[in-house]
């Protein structure tokens, strides 16, 4: 994973910053860009994506051991597929049927 986060850096001209647990094999990665730049913005948005690809073919986790989080939620599909989430979906109805918890956080 340290080699795809140094490419991802080489290719896409952004900092990658990297730390995270070597007890439990879990790293975290953040693409630094400036979000008023739209070419760095359209750079970062790639580089994300293939952070994300090689994370899962190597057999990683988009999630961290506090959940998915709102920003990466849209690539969970990807991870664990539309069956997957449809049934989360459901789950979620029937705990929480006026969507109270959490609303808009992880399901629309």
């Amino acid at each position: 994973m340290v080699e795809v986060t140094q490419r991802i850096q080489r290719t896409s001209g952004l900092n990658v910053v990297s730390f995270g647990h070597a007890g439990d094999g879990n790293i975290h990665c953040n693409i630094m860009y400036d979000k008023s730049d739209r070419d760095e913005l359209e750079r970062a948005e790639k580089a994300l994506k293939e952070l994300f690809r090689e994370t899962l073919r190597l057999g990683g986790t988009i999630t961290g051991e506090n959940g998915v989080g709102i920003t990466k939620k849209r690539f969970l599909p990807d991870e664990i597929g539309e069956t997957q989430i449809e049934l989360m979906r459901g789950i979620k109805a029937v705990f929480d049927p006026l969507n109270i918890l959490n609303p808009g956080k992880i399901f629309e």
